[in-house]
């Protein structure tokens, strides 16, 4: 964490140090937003005693600008608080900022008033916030930013304080950040949460990964030696290498879908090299495997075919020679930016509809999203959509020429043929995966080739409600079935 004081003129060395193209007039913008929040928090104190504007508003400010934004959305970090907890109105914002800043602010106090709960307002108000998001991506990013300071600080709350906000962090704002590709943040705020949310499961998992990172440390430095010499041997320059330890949390998640068999668990410890070139990384796997046997099936080629949130990345699990298996990662600095800042690395937040290729493929959510505020859900049936279109695990399939189709977990073949047309989910009579036939309502899993089996005569029915799960797919058949009753 970056260091500062509680004047306006070390925030603003910081910000001419990590953004020195600034202009003069955004820095002035800035050092007025520092001193008008900082005014209307006097006599405001955080849970640890402290002054609220310099231990809450500044660290958030601060991780805006470590995600990559620029002046606007850093003087709504610092002004983030004042709609929420101050005199301060939208008017005012407008006033003395401007619509841009004031919306931004407006839009990240929506969240602030959500208590994961799941009664009817608890989902009003996550209806209300989401209408901000789909207008624009920085509100996330914002919203982000407050919830990791928030979790950084959760030790001085009181317990059920403490679990009621860890558990919203982990159903809400990581899936968000995992929307966004922000990898870094992700794994930061389950973290985070964790040992708060399920404190007999974090030290059941982090016994076993203390352990197994142990008996590994040895390896993991000789991989470590012995691919430096190789890689700078053949590249004729040494890639910047590191070793990256899987979350806690994540690797929890893991261990339940192994039933606690750690065994079969390849990822624990990755060693991650960072080569120049796209080409350099192929050529990087090619030594890896010559020198160490690859394992099986544990090759992933994410440069070839992203995943839907745009990360990209070679993965192949080794066999080290000592009986251990470690996982190698090889990506460009264009694409360990991405993971680590994901969306947030790109700057056309509110016409996402003019961002191309795979830019466009990775904003697509939120055009889902906007059609998800526009339908005339209830209550329970709108949370229930977000929960399955937006907050569960992804998997990410693909159509017969290649084409990337992302679903959440539990899609049906009946969801893919909705996701790639309408009119081929409403003739759709089952699906071929790697070229077997299976009934529409067959459950998909990552990296299946799906080919849409069609009819003239098939036609969606009441039983089809039954067979998806996700809301563009049940809108279209609830739309179809209400044509065809009057």
């Amino acid at each position: 964490m970056d260091k500062w004081d509680a004047n306006s003129n070390s925030f603003l060395i910081i910000i001419k140090e990590r953004l020195p193209r600034i202009t003069d007039k955004n820095l002035h913008l800035i050092q007025n937003a520092y001193e008008y929040a900082k005014l209307a928090h006097s006599g405001q104190l955080r849970a640890n005693g402290k002054p609220y504007f310099e231990e809450h508003c500044v660290p958030v400010a601060l991780h805006v600008l470590n995600f990559g934004m620029n002046t606007p959305l850093i003087c709504a970090a610092l002004l983030h608080d004042t709609i929420e907890d101050t005199s301060t109105t939208v008017k005012n914002l407008k006033d003395n900022f401007g619509e841009e800043i004031a919306f931004l602010v407006e839009g990240v106090s929506k969240l602030g008033k959500i208590k994961y709960s799941g009664n009817e307002y608890h989902v009003e108000s996550l209806r209300k916030f989401f209408v901000f998001v789909a207008q624009d991506v920085r509100v996330v990013i914002l919203k982000l930013a407050d919830r990791l300071h928030n979790l950084e600080t959760l030790q001085y709350l009181p317990a059920e304080k403490q679990h009621r906000i860890a558990i919203e962090s982990i159903m809400i704002h990581a899936p968000l950040a995992s929307r966004m590709g922000m990898g870094k943040l992700v794994s930061k705020i389950n973290d985070l949460a964790f040992p708060y949310a399920y404190p007999q499961e974090y030290k059941k998992t982090r016994s076993i990964m203390d352990e197994l990172i142990k008996n590994s440390d040895e390896t993991v430095k000789k991989i470590h030696r012995d691919l430096s010499v190789d890689l700078y041997n053949d590249l004729n320059y040494l890639p910047k290498i590191d070793n990256r330890i899987k979350g806690t949390y994540s690797f929890y998640k893991k261990l339940i879908r192994k039933k606690w068999n750690y065994k079969e668990i390849y990822d624990l410890i990755a060693i991650r090299a960072i080569v120049q070139s796209i080409p350099d990384c192929y050529r990087a796997l090619g030594v890896i495997h010559h020198h160490w046997r690859p394992v099986p099936g544990r090759i992933k080629d994410y440069i070839a075919i992203p995943k839907p949130n745009g990360y990209q990345s070679l993965h192949s699990a080794v066999f080290s020679g000592d009986g251990h298996i470690i996982e190698i990662q090889i990506r460009t600095p264009e694409m360990h930016q991405f993971d680590e800042y994901g969306l947030a690395s790109h700057h056309n937040y509110k016409h996402i509809d003019t961002q191309k290729g795979t830019d466009k493929e990775s904003f697509a959510w939120i055009e889902q999203l906007r059609e998800l505020q526009n339908s005339n859900l209830t209550a329970s049936e709108y949370y229930s959509q977000l929960k399955t279109d937006f907050f569960e695990d992804r998997i990410f399939v693909f159509t017969p020429k290649g084409d990337v189709v992302d679903l959440p977990v539990r899609a049906s073949i009946l969801d893919f043929a909705y996701a790639v047309h309408t009119e081929i989910g409403e003739r759709a009579s089952g699906g071929r995966i790697n070229g077997k036939f299976m009934a529409l309502k067959t459950q998909l899993k990552s990296e299946q080739i799906v080919e849409i089996v069609t009819n003239k005569k098939a036609h969606p029915s009441d039983k089809w409600l039954g067979m998806c799960i996700t809301n563009n797919a049940l809108s279209n058949i609830r739309k179809y079935l209400k044509i065809k009753s009057t």
